[in-house]
């Protein structure tokens, strides 16, 4: 048990072609589918990496990698026909990668490669969200399979001036529905610690390519914990930003769902976000101005902080003792890294929060399907959905404009639960999941169910995510952080939630946790093949 240090004095922690404006918003709105420390680690290239050791610079961070590029060890073409040959060797084990872009990345690798931070990086874009143009974006869902949007999203226009390579786009559940990656439409991603396990969802596909090293990190996006479930399923770092900190344009965007990525250094993830984050004039919502670079916060110290923890899940069904056990462990870590921690939680009705909560997926969802409908002039049809989605379609067409606004104050109002609970304390912490990553088939049924229900596929994807999706209600950032591994050499992720606004809190933390505890040497066995 680990010792509660129940201090009230503490420092706080410093503060095919169809028009992408109509067709895009659909897709998007479907997508509502993480004491002082000493000198912060980062992860260098080694100045014996030359260019014909591509091997040993796969394994780099991207600003590792970057660093090769920009000082000519390395051309960028050489990077991208390493993870091409990646990508080939893997997938057939993983199935992360669905469209392959690999003329794109040669042209753009061996163009003029903007300067930016990760200049002539290789790097893949989730098939849900942010749209490349002139590629196709399924959403993993037959509905859209043709769908080919005419321009880049304003978050893949930052991607490619901060030097990024897009090389292929990932694997998802459709339409970002799950906690797993079993689209029928693709078939399962693998998780590269088990391939017999899920890599999580919904941005699983990009999970499995980063925790593999084919590339050092990957798009994805989250509405109710989809970089950070996968985060934790696969070993990596994943934080979700504050609601609004990167832009949805063109499209309107939700208010549940934000767009990231999952890395494998706390470093990167901050770069990322300085390279993609900012308002768009018609955005509906704005996030806080940072005050520095968040890669600047990464070398900073974190001043003692005061963090509550919790190791209850807010249903009726426990969790896992190596979940419980992570926490426990983090908890530990902390105190000695010179952190007040107290058990401490927001009270929540989780029943009423789940059924508001699945009020408005179910109704944004059969927005969407109906937008499909309109847009293609093919009837609203169950032949070109799966299962479960359907049936999540016709329960959310049947809420009143009463109801899913009922449902919708409802949620909103855990923004004020949580600004009281975190005037209090600085972070909270959880853990990120229920259980270790379970078999494929578990949390989702496969194409030959024989009944496949929603009602139980929901019930089981809360129960394997209790945490995650309040940080999207809330608007609040949040990060799965790596620190544990179970006695199956599966990892299991620690879960940090940070007051409004304040990414630059949450990256300090992060990168004394992982100076204090490194996890980028950890490799899954998958790359043994």
């Amino acid at each position: 048990m680990p010792k509660i240090n129940n201090s009230s004095q503490s420092s706080h922690c410093p503060d095919q072609r169809r028009s992408v404006d109509r067709r895009s918003f659909l897709t998007g709105s479907l997508a509502t589918g993480l004491a002082t420390c000493s000198e912060v680690a980062t992860v260098s290239p080694n100045d014996n990496i030359k260019s014909g050791s591509l091997d040993d610079a796969l394994t780099l961070d991207a600003l590792g990698q970057a660093e090769l590029v920009r000082r000519g060890d390395i051309k960028s073409i050489e990077l991208v026909d390493a993870v091409i040959d990646r990508i080939e060797k893997l997938n057939p084990h993983l199935n992360a990668v669905v469209t392959k872009m690999y003329e794109q990345a040669r042209q753009a690798a061996t163009g003029n490669v903007p300067d930016g931070p990760f200049q002539g990086v290789p790097f893949l874009l989730k098939d849900l969200g942010a749209t490349y143009g002139g590629v196709r974006q399924t959403s993993a869902s037959k509905a859209l399979a043709d769908f080919i949007p005419e321009q880049d999203s304003e978050l893949v226009v930052r991607q490619k001036k901060a030097g990024l390579i897009i090389v292929a786009k990932t694997n998802t559940p459709e339409f970002g529905l799950t906690a797993t990656t079993e689209p029928h439409l693709f078939g399962p991603t693998h998780n590269p610690w088990n391939v017999a396990c899920t890599p999580g969802g919904s941005s699983g596909g990009s999970a499995a390519a980063v925790a593999a090293r084919i590339v050092p990190m990957a798009h994805a996006n989250d509405g109710g914990g989809s970089i950070r479930i996968p985060a934790s399923c696969c070993g990596l770092f994943g934080l979700k930003p504050a609601r609004a900190r990167n832009s949805p344009a063109p499209l309107m965007g939700s208010v549940l769902a934000c767009e990231h990525a999952v890395t494998l250094t706390v470093r990167d993830s901050a770069a990322l976000l300085d390279a993609t984050d900012g308002y768009v004039p018609g955005d509906p919502y704005a996030a806080p101005q940072k005050q520095r670079p968040y890669i600047e916060e990464t070398q900073l110290p974190i001043e003692r902080c005061r963090i509550a923890f919790t190791r209850m899940e807010p249903i009726d069904k426990p969790l896992h003792p190596d979940c419980v056990s992570a926490v426990e462990k983090t908890v530990r870590l902390l105190e000695s890294l010179g952190h007040d921690v107290e058990e401490a939680a927001p009270e929540i009705e989780i029943e009423r929060y789940k059924k508001s909560f699945m009020t408005l997926w179910s109704a944004r969802l059969a927005r969407g399907i109906e937008d499909i409908a309109s847009m293609t002039g093919d009837p609203v049809s169950s032949n070109l959905y799966e299962p479960v989605t359907w049936q999540l379609y016709e329960q959310g067409r049947r809420w009143s404009a009463q109801q899913y606004l009922d449902a919708e104050n409802y949620v909103m109002s855990f923004g004020r639960l949580f600004a009281k609970f975190l005037d209090e304390y600085d972070f909270w912490l959880t853990p990120t999941l229920g259980e270790p990553p379970p078999k494929l088939g578990v949390l989702y049924p496969p194409p030959d169910a024989s009944q496949p229900s929603a009602a139980y596929t929901v019930a089981r994807n809360f129960d394997f995510v209790p945490y995650t999706h309040l940080a999207n209600v809330t608007g609040l950032p949040a990060m799965s952080v790596p620190l544990h591994w179970n006695d199956d050499g599966l990892p299991i992720g620690v879960h940090f939630v940070g007051r409004f606004g304040d990414e630059a809190s949450l990256f300090r933390l992060a990168a004394q946790l992982e100076q204090a505890q490194p996890w980028i040497a950890r490799t899954p066995s998958v790359m043994a093949l």
